[in-house]
Order: C-alpha cells, then sequence, then structure tokens
C-alpha cells in the first residue's frame, strides 16, 4: 500500500506530464504540415488519455485513505 504521501507525489509528477504532452500536441498541430506527425500527435494523445486514467484511480485512493 502507497502512502498519502507517495500517492500525492506520483499525481503532482503525472500532472506535470500531462501538461508537456498537451503542450507537444498543440507544438506538433501547429507545425506547416502537421499531417507529418500525424503518428506522434496521436501517441501523445494516447499517452495523455492513460495518464488521465492513471490521476483518477489515484485521486480514488486519496479519497478511501
Amino acid at each position: 500500500m502507497m502512502t498519502e504521501n507517495e500517492l500525492k507525489e506520483a499525481k503532482r509528477q503525472i500532472d506535470s506530464t500531462i501538461h508537456k504532452l498537451k503542450e507537444t500536441v498543440k507544438t506538433l498541430e501547429g507545425k506547416e504540415k502537421p499531417e507529418r506527425y500525424q503518428s506522434q500527435i496521436t501517441l501523445a494523445k494516447r499517452r495523455i488519455e492513460a495518464f488521465d486514467i492513471a490521476v483518477r484511480l489515484i485521486e480514488r485512493e486519496l479519497a478511501e485513505l
């Protein structure tokens, strides 16, 4: 079982990663030919979705403490 502090730190790190990934998506979509970067854009969006799930699970764990 993880401690409350460990869960909060994990959530903080994931939130930071989500922010960076969202900025990456914006940058790639803003390029002159964004279709050239479609695979990277798709990968980043899928990672954002996965990290969003992880955040919700962490929040659920924190609520049960």
